[in-house]
């Protein structure tokens, strides 16, 4: 089978590598038609090396038809549409029971002290192969998979893998009082989602939006929130988010940048040292002491009103970094983050996909490319060419 594999620093290539194939009695096999490229994924194009092994199968944002299920598979057949959640979790342990399939007793990782296995994440999430290929090995697939009906195109259900159920996970955590507002910080792919949930919450009385891609505000401006360029006068930011909240601050941030924010120049080199090392030396350097750029999360703690709430959606994995503390606990404020829990919100969803498409996922995605063209769809996405917020591939 075909599959997009990491092979080095900024290179990816597809390669043809063995057939996924079932292994153990509850697998299924899933022939994926149509497969995510996500903003974590440029972390593993340009950070995570060290903790990668060259032919590596990325992705974990992937949908498909079921060809062939374990024999103690009784609850999907081959010819089923499902979506694959990005967390491996096997959704009866005490974690999952609770809701916190990231955190999967069953899958967590313990060499490296991590939660659950993620689908085409690196040694510290399990080195599981990952979904951007033909062929995709799916465990637990009583209760991992999401089924969903044929019909409609993949777009309506393939961000069930992660940018739906990551975004409302993210908005969940933000608990926005009763007329209160909410402002995003990045509005990539997971911080556009969570303005487009954000705004169809009748108890949230504003949504705004901080990004400093023209084409990201264009979008989030037209779903109906209010948008502020981090280009324009910087300095001045935080005063214009005062105007607009009763010279307060928002209720809730979230943080959908995370560990790549743009203006952490120390950060940039140390993780750009980092990944020039030996990774027998990068890896316990980045497990101990590893850095952040962490613009955006203190970008968040300034500007949330006091006694509010920050929700951390954009993945951060320093060991190392200096937190304004002082100035949290002086506020008083509350901190929520985590890998989504997939399978904890899937139900709540499944509702929207519908052909009225309230959260606009039918056109979210700005591209649709042939798997032969990863190579160059990572570059694009890393560099915000063409106007790409959200490529998916077809395999």
């Amino acid at each position: 089978m075909r599959a997009v594999t990491w092979q080095g620093r900024r290179d990816v290539r597809v390669k043809e590598v063995p057939d996924a194939r079932i292994e153990d009695p509850t697998d299924v096999l899933v022939e994926v038609s149509s497969t995510g490229l996500c903003g974590s994924d440029l972390h593993l194009y340009e950070v995570l090396g060290p903790f990668l092994d060259p032919g590596d199968i990325l992705g974990h944002e992937a949908m498909g038809t079921v060809r062939e299920v374990g024999g103690a598979v009784r609850t999907l057949s081959p010819g089923d549409r499902v979506v694959v959640p990005f967390n491996v979790s096997c959704g009866t342990c005490r974690m999952c029971a609770n809701g916190l399939h990231s955190q999967c007793e069953t899958t967590q990782v313990r060499e490296y002290g991590s939660g659950a296995a993620l689908f085409g994440y690196t040694k510290l999430y399990g080195q599981v192969p990952g979904g951007q290929a033909e062929l995709l090995r799916v465990p637990f697939g009583d209760t991992l998979p999401v089924k969903v009906p044929h019909g409609p195109p993949d777009d309506r259900f393939v961000f069930l893998s992660d940018v739906l159920p990551t975004a409302w996970q993210a908005v969940e955590y933000a608990a926005v009082p009763e007329g209160g507002t909410l402002l995003v910080l990045g509005l990539g792919p997971i911080g556009e989602m969570c303005a487009r949930i954000a705004l169809r919450r009748p108890g949230i009385r504003q949504v705004i939006g901080i990004d400093l891609v023209p084409e990201r505000l264009r979008r989030t401006r037209e779903r109906g929130a209010v948008v502020l360029d981090l280009n324009d006068r910087p300095q001045l930011l935080p005063q214009a988010v005062r105007d607009l909240t009763d010279g307060l601050g928002p209720d809730s941030v979230i943080d959908a940048v995370g560990m790549e924010a743009h203006g952490s120049p120390v950060a940039t080199v140390a993780q750009r040292a980092a990944g020039l090392l030996p990774d027998a030396l990068a890896r316990p350097l980045m497990q101990k002491a590893g850095l952040d750029r962490l613009q955006a999360l203190h970008l968040a703690v300034e500007l949330v009103r006091r006694g509010g709430t920050i929700s951390v959606a954009g993945v951060y994995g320093g060991a190392a970094d200096p937190m304004p503390l002082l100035t949290m606990f002086d506020k008083q404020l509350q901190l929520r983050m985590g890998q989504a829990n997939v399978r904890r919100w899937t139900d709540d969803l499944l509702p929207l996909l519908t052909d009225d498409d309230p959260l606009g996922v039918d056109s979210f995605a700005t591209h649709h490319l042939p798997l032969s063209e990863a190579a160059d769809a990572y570059a694009m996405f890393q560099q915000k060419r063409d106007g790409a917020i959200k490529v998916l591939f077809r395999p």
